[in-house]
């Protein structure tokens, strides 16, 4: 299975029919959503696009393909807009025998790793993108599609046979993997 891995939408409906677009080129079979879905937070400006029911209605309609996990600034009136669970502080994914950890990054991130053996440990929440190996795990910060830090373009991720691969939302382009 090839699977996208996106964090910190935080509202921005142009930003999501991106990262749509990407996860139909790209020809993923799961997307999996690691937080700050719909609401922006208050730390952050209002973003491009803000439409909370516009993207609900768009991940809907693709509610099958779709796992989530909570993220800090996702809550329960958020999870009454949508039909795929986002309530969960990680997932943890198996897929040919790897094991990967999906979390937001305000709980569980590279200082506060959980407990177990993890092939990859992926994250998003300081909308700063990573890739790299830490031992033999690979941490892999998704970066934000709509609020990208430090300067950095937005960015988003994909899972295919063990390798993980970072690229720009906007060109597509590879910016790192690893395997």
């Amino acid at each position: 299975m090839k699977y996208l891995l996106v964090s910190d939408i935080h509202g921005s409906l142009p930003a999501l029919e991106k990262v749509i677009n990407f996860y139909h080129e790209q020809k993923c079979d799961m997307m999996c959503i690691l937080g700050d879905i719909l609401n922006y937070g208050p730390r952050n400006r209002v973003p491009e696009g803000l439409d909370a029911q516009g993207i609900a209605q768009k991940l809907n309609s693709m509610a099958d393909e779709i796992v989530a996990l909570r993220g800090n600034c996702d809550s329960e009136v958020d999870q009454m807009l949508l039909d795929f669970p986002i309530l969960s502080d990680y997932i943890l994914l198996v897929d040919n025998g790897r094991k990967y950890f999906l979390s937001h990054g305000h709980v569980y991130n590279p200082e506060h790793l959980p407990k177990g053996k993890f092939d990859a440990f992926v994250y998003g929440h300081t909308h700063i993108w990573q890739l790299e190996k830490e031992g033999e795990m690979t941490i892999c910060n998704t970066g934000s599609v709509t609020f990208p830090k430090n300067g950095n373009v937005p960015t988003l991720a994909t899972l295919e046979e063990g390798e993980i691969k970072v690229y720009a939302l906007e060109t597509g382009e590879l910016l790192s993997n690893l395997k």
